[in-house]
């Protein structure tokens, strides 16, 4: 296992982190990866109130018996108003669901910009409260996760009141990069959610498991990605079997993820797909709303999917789901209303035809 600076903290991490969020139903199943896992050098274990239908915590708790000083431990607080004892009661809550008396790494959960000023820093809020709580032990880290725009990222980051910080990041969605490279130079610790894009790159792909020789599988491809950028601490993977935590603890054990030569290939490779993605749709939404409900952008970005990125299996489950709707795009009247509002001038209708054809073969 590789193991790296988690920013200023002071703490070395696991490249693969556990993130419990996808943790069997059966508790001996789910505690018998994590301990795996554990064995096979994972140190760092994320999880969050709520996670697997509120399994998540107690699981992670009795995995985590016996060798809890041994391991570094996530979980988090939706912050819903600015009261600080609102969040001690949260993280009290979290404290008994775990079985343990501190938590290394606390997050304020899915914070953005507008929660952060108004709610977080208020007078006698969550931040207070947490710092009060770092100087008694029971917080070692304060940390947070994000899902908001790059702008307001890069402001909480300079905000200067945090340690760590929990992103989404992967081949598919690199939008958070610049902010993981701002987040390294200050002293942040960066962990990474979504590393094979929420199950995605989990379906095969032979062009993106092709860009480098030797990857067996997409998602391995997808995870040597993002653990080969140098800005990031620790790669969370929801694992639920030991299978699969034996599998990804092989691809964190590399002594690179990628060469500098592997990396330069793929990045050529993701600007040439960046490039034809938006030759055909930039996902700006202005064609919506469609006055028959036809989902226009989550259907060319389906078919970038196919056309661009190989996932082909993936795009017609996904457009299954948006026929199940009735949002597709054999709903199309082309009343011509969306190609006068859209700012590349495609032929909308013309093209929902073609995707009909591609993600629905009859």
């Amino acid at each position: 296992m590789q193991y790296r600076d988690f920013g200023k903290s002071g703490v070395k991490v696991s490249l693969l982190g556990f993130g419990a969020m996808r943790l069997p139903e059966d508790e001996k199943e789910a505690v018998a990866a994590m301990r795996r896992a554990y064995e096979l050098g994972v140190n760092y274990f994320d999880t969050a109130p709520g996670y697997c239908d509120g399994r998540s915590e107690p699981y992670v708790g009795k995995a985590l018996k016996g060798i809890r000083d041994k391991v570094y431990l996530s979980t988090k607080n939706p912050i819903r108003d600015a009261s600080g004892e609102s969040f001690k009661k949260r993280l009290d809550s979290s404290l008994q669901e775990l079985d343990t008396d501190y938590i290394d790494f606390y997050h304020m959960w899915g914070l953005n910009l507008k929660a952060f000023e108004e709610l977080v820093m208020a007078p006698n809020g969550p931040m207070q409260a947490a710092e009060q709580l770092r100087e008694n032990g029971i917080i070692r880290h304060i940390s947070f996760s994000f899902h908001d725009k790059l702008e307001s990222l890069l402001r909480i980051i300079d905000s200067g009141r945090f340690e760590t910080m929990l992103v989404q990041y992967n081949i598919l969605d690199r939008a958070n990069e610049p902010g993981i490279a701002h987040a390294h130079s200050r002293g942040l610790g960066v962990a990474i959610m979504g590393p094979v894009g929420g199950g995605r790159l989990a379906a095969p792909s032979e062009r993106i498991q092709g860009m480098i020789p030797g990857a067996k599988t997409t998602a391995e491809m997808a995870l040597r990605f993002v653990m080969s950028n140098p800005n990031v601490s620790t790669v969370l993977s929801g694992m639920g079997s030991i299978q699969q935590v034996e599998e990804n603890v092989a691809t964190a054990s590399r002594d690179e993820p990628l060469t500098a030569a592997e990396r330069q290939r793929v990045q050529e490779i993701l600007a040439e797909n960046q490039r034809l993605c938006e030759l055909y749709c930039t996902g700006c939404k202005y064609c919506m709303p469609c006055p028959n409900e036809v989902n226009i952008p989550d259907i060319f970005e389906l078919v970038n999917y196919y056309r661009v990125w190989g996932l082909e299996d993936y795009a017609r489950e996904r457009y299954a789901g948006i026929r199940k709707e009735g949002k597709d795009a054999s709903v199309c009247v082309e009343c011509g209303e969306c190609e006068g509002k859209c700012p590349q001038k495609l032929q909308i209708a013309d093209q929902l035809k073609e995707a009909h054809k591609i993600l629905c073969p009859e």
